[in-house]
Order: structure tokens, then C-alpha cells, then sequence
């Protein structure tokens, strides 16, 4: 798979609940699979959390990789972090299998928000 691109497919519900997430609660939720010892994990997950509290519809999820290897193996994950792009329905917009570039997590987000959504304060994280 390459780096980063577009995925036509679903996660399967099956995953997705056994991770306890719910992107039908979500315009778009950002799943990242993570490990305690990744650094730009750490760095990745604070920029989606602050994402999350200034973009109405955006719902950002950190899943330990090492304490989920069933949905790791099922979903190949195979570096952290690893971000899934979710729509409400479970479909896979979008999948990044290393550490976003500077801005690019925003501008990912932006992109895949509904119109009207994602802008507005914090847009450059």
C-alpha cells in the first residue's frame, strides 16, 4: 500500500467495535494507530486532539497498537502512526501510514470534512 492515499473500501464493523469506535457520531473521525515509543505518534495525536476541540464534525481516536494487534493485523498496519479517514459510514476515505508532513494533517482534515466544516481557528495545525 502506499504511503498515503485514496481507499475505496470499508472497516469492517466488526473492527471497528471492538476498538469502541463510532464514526456514524462523526462528519469524519480520524482513527491513529499508535505505540508508546513512537515519537511522532505523541506529536500526531496532540495536533488531531486540538483539531478535534476547534472543528465541529471531526472526531479523532488514538488506538494503542500494541495492546490491538487483531484490528493491527486485520486493518495491516504495519508502521505507526497510522491514520485511517473515516465517513460516518464506516468507508475508508483515506489512509496515512507514516507521520503526516508539516500541515498536511490539516489539510487532509479539510479535504474530507463536509463543506462548511474544518475551517475556522487552528486550520494551520
Amino acid at each position: 500500500m502506499d504511503a498515503t492515499g485514496d481507499i475505496a473500501g470499508w472497516v469492517p464493523a466488526a473492527v471497528l467495535d471492538g476498538l469502541g469506535v463510532r464514526p456514524q457520531d462523526a462528519d469524519l473521525t480520524v482513527v491513529q494507530f499508535s505505540t508508546a515509543f513512537c515519537g511522532p505518534c505523541r506529536a500526531t495525536r496532540a495536533r488531531l486532539r486540538q483539531m478535534a476541540t476547534t472543528r465541529p464534525g471531526l472526531a479523532a481516536v488514538d488506538v494503542d497498537a500494541e495492546s490491538h494487534l487483531d484490528a493491527v493485523r486485520a486493518l495491516d498496519v504495519r508502521v505507526t502512526p497510522t491514520l485511517l479517514f473515516l465517513a460516518p459510514d464506516g468507508r475508508l476515505l483515506r489512509r496515512l501510514d507514516r507521520a503526516p508532513r508539516p500541515g498536511e494533517l490539516a489539510a487532509l482534515v479539510a479535504a474530507q470534512l463536509p463543506a462548511g466544516r474544518g475551517a475556522g481557528e487552528g486550520s494551520g495545525v
